[in-house]
């Protein structure tokens, strides 16, 4: 899994970089809004280049992103979460991307009126192992294991985020459907 993550203080990057790295993630670290763009926009150009060079991929956006998530300090110098979560947005709407703050209402409520969507947040402080549950879905697979879904199944498809939520909701939606 490929993670980008804006964060600016150093020692909480470092945190997040070194918990990662042990679970095998690709991670790529940037200190602010600006550096995470360019970061962003690099890695679509290379995906764009080797994909023109192969002519292999038929892949959209949605199902092949240069990043499966990205992780935004709500508060950074330069450019804020906010305004990189717009860009990003912008140049491909399904990027799962996760906040992460200490101020959550102001995050949810700044992030719903610009966005116009729901994004991820994420309350700081929290656990590496918060994050990794957050960032791998095991609470989604969670409820889908109690609705009786075979979650090695699911999970041998690899599905984006996106899917497994989509799936979660008609999966929600047909057991509502037979409880009488």
């Amino acid at each position: 899994m490929k993670v980008l993550i804006a964060e600016d203080d150093s020692d909480i990057a470092l945190t997040y970089e070194r918990g990662l790295d042990r679970k095998g993630y690709h991670v790529t670290i940037t200190s602010n809004g600006e550096d995470c763009l360019k970061a962003y926009n690099e890695e679509l150009h290379k995906m764009t280049f080797d994909d023109n060079i192969s002519n292999s991929c038929n892949c959209s956006l949605a199902n092949n992103p240069p990043f499966d998530i990205v992780l935004l300090d709500y508060s950074m110098p330069q450019i804020n979460g906010l305004e990189v979560a717009k860009e990003i947005l912008s140049i491909n709407p399904h990027q799962r991307i996760i906040f992460v703050s200490a101020y959550v209402k102001e995050t949810l409520e700044e992030s719903i009126k610009c966005l116009n969507q729901v994004v991820e947040l994420m309350q700081k402080p929290f656990t590496l192992e918060k994050l990794i549950n957050t960032l791998e879905d095991n609470e989604v697979y969670k409820e889908l294991h109690k609705l009786n879904v075979d979650i090695d199944i699911i999970k041998a498809i690899t599905p984006t985020h996106e899917q497994v939520m989509d799936l979660l909701e008609k999966v929600r939606k047909i057991e509502k459907a037979r409880t009488f």
